[in-house]
């Protein structure tokens, strides 16, 4: 088995694509319509479908936003330079919620940004991406 996508819902579609390309870098791998069901999806990713797991955003038809709920935590990055990502997504008009530095109790550079629905991507620098944030 391996993990091919993460779903998120999404209030307007292609404000999401924009944010996903265009801020964080990833590319549009496919979109697809069901005029039936009405909603919308796009995979998103840095890597072919084939190749690595991809975040799949839905939009359904006349939503224009969620409620975030408790569960959800985040998704996360593995970056080279955690504090020039930030610039970069700052720059690109993203917003940066936590500015990057050592996690709580650890070493590990973190930092955390916002799409535009408000979902949390933590970015974790590469070199500590696979070690756990104790570290």
């Amino acid at each position: 088995m391996r993990l091919l996508h993460t779903m998120i819902r999404v209030g307007d579609l292609q404000r999401s694509i924009d944010f996903y390309t265009k801020v964080l870098g990833m590319r549009l791998l496919r979109t697809s319509e069901n005029p039936e069901y009405k909603y919308s999806l796009a995979f998103v990713g840095y890597t072919d479908e084939s190749e690595g797991a991809v975040i799949e955003l839905t939009y359904n038809w006349g939503t224009d936003s969620y409620e975030m709920g408790t569960a959800f935590g985040h998704l996360a990055l593995g970056v080279d330079d955690v504090a020039a990502t930030c610039d970069s997504i700052r720059n690109a008009g993203g917003k940066v919620s936590r500015e990057a530095g050592p996690v709580k109790g650890g070493t590990t550079i973190i930092a955390f940004v916002e799409d535009p629905d408000s979902y949390k991507i933590e970015l974790i620098e590469n070199k500590h991406a696979g070690q756990g944030l104790g570290h």
